[in-house]
Parts: structure tokens; C-alpha cells; sequence
């Protein structure tokens, strides 16, 4: 039997950061397979206008909304933007994240480490307040957040990614439980690499050396696509996920070893 909440919204409407490709765009087409309204969160006007209009063609109702998701008032205007068009959202996913600086841990800087957790920690972080309180007002709602197998193990040379995803871990721990009797579950995803446009801050030898490294501790030795992301995405932003909170699903092909 399938699980169903009186609760749920006849018409969903979804906001996906970070989805102006990659995963990010992945998720946001295959939500609207499922029938949702979603709102294309990204700081790149361009790319995500571009994926806005694919997605169009495709028969989904989207909405582009540049967005600079470490800006507490640039969110506020994106979500206000967002509802007008599409109605409450009853579905957040944070899917937005820099990689950042690729060298050793010792000769990081601060401002770096900053950079990074301000758009893969804060911003997730910024997003949810901004757009939780309403899903709880209305008791129900499906945050995804989506993390990385370097939250759980940690990468060398990546030290302040790899921190953030494992922030971003606890903070859906930790969220998941606070807001686990109002109709509200947060989740989170740890996948390990995708071949997407994260890569592109490298030249192509260091980003050939990077993919070798990743690979080797893969078992299935090759990389996630991008839609098996979007696919346990689905599921966790729908009504058929009605028992899980504050829980670390794993798509690594094998990489986790918890």
C-alpha cells in the first residue's frame, strides 16, 4: 500500500538550488516528471536560463530565480518570487556547492574555508529558515539536502569540502529530529563523484589526477550519474517517503563503508 498524507498539497511546488546543471538540474527534471512546480534556484543568470528553457520544452512548469544563496535578503527575494509564481513550496532541496580550493590542509586559509562553508553550509542553512517555517505552519514538507561521501570519510586536498558535506550531514541529523512530529522530514544524499562542471576550477591535469584518486576507492570504479542522484531525490521529496528523518541515504557505488 502506498503511504498518503491528507496533509500533502494537490499541486507540489519544489525549489532546487544549485540547479542550473549538474545534479542539481538533474533533480530539478526529474521532479517535474513527477508533476511539481519548480523553482531553478542558481547564481548563474545565464546557465540557469538556459535550463529553465530546456526543461520548458519539456512540458514542466519552471521558474528561473537568481539567487545568491549566501545572502539572507537575496533568498528572501527568491522565495518571495517563487511562491508568486508557483504557489507555496512544499519540497526544498539543497543541492548548491563550491568545491573549493584543491592543496593541502596545512596551507589552506581561512578565507577559503570560509568560502566554502558559506554557500555549502550557511546557504543550505539560510534556505531551510527562510522556507521551513512554512512547510511546518501548512505540517508538511520533504527537505533533501544533498551532501557527499567526503562528509563521511573526508578527501585529501579537499579538507574544507569535505568539512562542510559532513556540517551538512549533521545539521539534517540534527534538523530531522527537531522537526520530526510536524509532518516535515530532512534527508540527506552522499553521493560520491559525479563527472559534472564542480571539476571545472581545476586545470585538466590536476582534474585528471583528481578523477583517478576518486575512482580507485569506488568499487563499481566509475563515477554517479547524475540522474541515480535525481532518482533517491524523487523519492525523498515525495509523499512514498513517510518514515525517514534525519537519515544519510548513500549512492557511492559501493565507496561507504557506513
Amino acid at each position: 500500500m502506498t503511504p498518503s498524507d491528507s496533509r500533502e498539497p494537490a499541486q507540489r511546488s519544489a525549489i532546487v538550488t544549485g540547479a542550473a546543471r549538474g545534479i542539481g538540474l538533474a533533480i530539478g527534471a526529474r521532479l517535474a516528471a513527477d508533476g511539481m512546480l519548480i523553482a531553478l534556484w542558481d547564481r548563474d543568470a545565464g546557465q540557469l536560463e538556459e535550463a529553465a528553457q530546456a526543461l520548458s520544452a519539456q512540458g514542466a512548469t519552471v521558474l528561473a530565480v537568481p539567487v545568491d544563496i549566501t545572502d539572507r535578503a537575496h533568498v528572501d527575494r527568491a522565495l518571495a518570487q517563487s511562491m508568486e509564481a508557483l504557489g507555496q513550496p512544499s519540497v526544498l532541496v539543497n543541492n548548491a556547492a563550491i568545491l573549493g580550493r584543491s592543496g593541502p590542509t596545512l596551507d589552506a586559509s581561512l578565507d577559503e574555508w570560509k568560502r566554502v562553508f558559506d554557500v555549502n553550509v550557511f546557504g543550505a542553512l539560510q534556505c531551510a529558515q527562510a522556507v521551513v517555517p512554512g512547510m511546518v505552519r501548512r505540517g508538511y514538507g520533504r527537505v533533501v539536502n544533498v551532501a557527499s561521501i567526503a562528509g563521511k570519510e573526508g578527501n585529501p586536498f579537499a579538507a574544507a569540502y569535505a568539512a562542510s558535506k559532513a556540517a551538512l550531514i549533521s545539521m539534517t541529523k540534527s534538523l530531522g529530529k527537531e522537526l520530526a512530529e510536524t509532518g516535515v522530514l530532512v534527508n540527506c544524499i552522499t553521493p560520491s563523484a559525479a563527472d559534472t562542471d564542480i571539476f571545472a576550477v581545476y586545470d585538466q591535469s590536476q582534474r585528471a589526477q583528481l578523477e583517478a584518486r576518486l575512482l580507485e576507492r569506488v568499487p563499481m570504479k566509475r563515477f554517479v550519474r547524475v540522474e541515480e542522484v535525481a532518482e533517491m531525490a524523487a523519492w525523498l521529496c515525495s509523499v512514498r517517503c513517510s518514515f525517514s528523518t534525519g537519515a544519510v541515504f548513500d549512492i557511492s557505488g559501493g565507496r561507504a563503508m557506513y
